[in-house]
């Protein structure tokens, strides 16, 4: 039994909660034992993890728990090895996850409101719930399992103050046979904040990354005396944005706040491990014009590939002062492996294939990604034009977007397009006009969710008139468009292309993927998304887990939009961020 009175309690003695983040869902099943283990030895008695709506409902009514999203097999790992856990279980997560976990079909409603009392969206949190929480009931600590603790959405004091939605998710989750203590997190700096994100029958912990003793004061002016204090997600390192530099906190200065905080209360560290934003699920944070890079290594005490860090170790020396343990076997052997270079063997334009990878959506005007039923990638309209064209412009799209006229690439524009005009230097005799438009990552955290809509959202007018009727192609790039790519035919220079890559593989290694020579874009091994690229950084090399591989021919498929490519790539035995 765990209960919350003046302190933390397990089966009626006083229990201090020091507790690691490992997610999952960026970490390939495989190695899921092994970041645990590495948990255990570090002198942690708790695992924490949050669960992405958008992850196992990426299609409204349609639930997957299996492979990366076996969440059940998780905790039964945890429990294995002795560890409690707290779950933080959506509806919105934050993150730096693609849309903070929401799934991106809530916003096909274009009256949508989202973590309020709106009814559509308790509607689609309920049926959600209806399938989440009872598959996580047998796990609570008071039948028999290892969850200790459930969270009730996530730093909501930033986003709003919509109380009566926080009782629906407290009383839903309560109904479908939750029991075990609730708690809320926000950041305890703001009084107003804390207090928006607190709701009866749950502890409020906060969440920051120094001043323990200042942050838990101003706690205790707020929750009293009586309640334990708990910071829900200690910051050990922080996350990357495209074009900015790689984030690091000094191990010295971690551990010394981690010392100051473990005398005064209970820990989760906000990151064990960060892991890799596969596919398109890196987030983008309120006001970066960039997404976040697909990384998430967040300079945690394990590397995004699991190796153990300076931090690590003295976060060990740290713990070891406030509870005694022992170290246990390490089950999994990993290594890293370098394959060399493997010149590319074929390649192909986007225009060339996309009629037999997508079929499209007709309609008079333009339609979101949403609206076609179409949650992440690229998505492609074409405007039958035959005329010269004088100016293009571009009302509201996000988030990128390339222009061609007629396969020849007249203009890119960035970041939220509300309005985009293209003037050329002499009229261009066009045929057909083609949009490209690439979602870059939904903003998963701040108070503007429901305008992140993807694709053309307004309009485009051609010699200053509103052009109508559209082909839009959907490209989610998922592994049934990879698979049903065609190489050796044309490739249109210049233009977004395919290019394949193979080599074989006799000894199984973690690797990584050395983009360099190529522009932006995104690669696929085997048919895994694993994650997008760009030249700007700070990421240079994609991590490639050796349970992505095979023995024999292995195929590499890189996505790149920009017209820039390289004759070969790289698979190095180190990464590069």
């Amino acid at each position: 039994m765990f209960e919350i009175k003046d302190k933390f309690y397990l089966d009626g003695e006083p229990f201090q909660i020091i507790s690691g983040a490992v997610h999952y869902f960026r970490i390939v099943p495989e190695y899921w034992r092994d970041r645990l283990e590495k948990l255990v030895n570090m002198g942690c008695n708790t695992v924490e993890t949050y669960i992405p709506w958008n992850f196992h409902e990426p299609k409204r009514g349609e639930f997957l728990w299996e492979g990366m999203r076996d969440v059940y097999r998780f905790i039964e790992a945890a429990k294995e090895l002795g560890l409690y856990m707290i779950v933080r279980p959506s509806p919105y997560i934050c993150a730096e996850w693609e849309f903070g976990g929401l799934p991106a079909w809530l916003l096909a409603d274009r009256g949508m409101r989202l973590r309020c009392s709106y009814k559509p969206y308790l509607d689609a949190v309920y049926e959600y719930y209806r399938e989440l929480m009872p598959r996580l009931a047998p796990y609570q600590i008071d039948r028999g399992g290892n969850i200790i603790l459930m969270q009730i959405e996530n730093e909501y004091g930033y986003y709003g103050n919509d109380t009566a939605y926080l009782e629906f998710l407290r009383d839903t989750m309560r109904s479908f046979g939750i029991t075990v203590p609730f708690a809320t997190s926000d950041g305890p700096w703001s009084e107003t904040v804390f207090k928006s994100g607190m709701v009866g029958g749950a502890l409020a912990a906060g969440n920051f990354g120094s001043g323990a003793e200042w942050q838990f004061a101003q706690m205790k002016k707020i929750i009293g005396d009586d309640k334990p204090l708990m910071c829900m997600e200690f910051w050990d390192g922080w996350f990357d944005a495209w074009g900015e530099e790689h984030h690091t906190t000094a191990p010295e200065k971690a551990a010394a706040e981690l010392d100051e905080l473990l005398k005064r209360g209970s820990v989760n560290f906000y990151m064990f491990e960060g892991g890799t934003n596969f596919g398109f699920m890196s987030g983008r944070n309120c006001g970066n014009r960039t997404a976040d890079v697909t990384s998430y290594d967040y300079d945690a005490p394990l590397t995004e590939d699991g190796r153990i860090t300076e931090k690590y170790e003295r976060f060990r020396s740290v713990i070891s002062k406030y509870r005694s343990f022992e170290q246990i076997p390490l089950s999994t052997e990993i290594r890293r492996k370098e394959y060399g270079e493997t010149a590319c063997s074929g390649s192909v334009d986007l225009f060339s294939v996309i009629e037999k990878i997508s079929a499209p959506v007709r309609s008079p005007y333009p339609l979101s990604m949403e609206e076609i039923g179409q949650n992440y990638g690229y998505i492609l309209y074409r405007l039958r034009v035959n005329e010269e064209i004088n100016g293009i412009c571009i009302e509201n799209a996000a988030d990128r977007v390339i222009c061609f006229a007629d396969r020849e690439r007249l203009f890119d524009a960035e970041g939220d397009v509300l309005y985009q005009k293209y003037e050329p230097e002499k009229p261009v005799l066009c045929g057909a006009a083609e949009l490209l438009c690439e979602n870059i990552g939904r903003e998963n955290f701040g108070t503007n969710l429901e305008n992140q809509r993807k694709g053309i959202l307004g309009g485009v007018k051609i010699n200053d008139r509103r052009c109508f009727g559209y082909e839009i192609f959907p490209l989610p790039l998922d592994e049934t468009q990879i698979s049903a790519l065609e190489f050796g035919g044309v490739h249109l220079e210049g233009a977004p292309a395919f290019y394949r890559f193979e080599f074989d593989v006799d000894d199984l290694g973690d690797t990584f993927l050395d983009t360099e020579g190529f522009g932006r874009g995104c690669a696929f091994v085997n048919g895994f998304n694993i994650g997008r690229f760009w030249e700007i950084g700070p990421q240079r090399r994609l991590y490639v887990p050796a349970p992505l591989l095979k023995k024999g021919k292995n195929v590499i498929v890189i996505f790149e939009t920009t017209g820039k490519a390289a004759e070969r790539i790289t698979l190095s035995d180190t990464s590069l961020l």
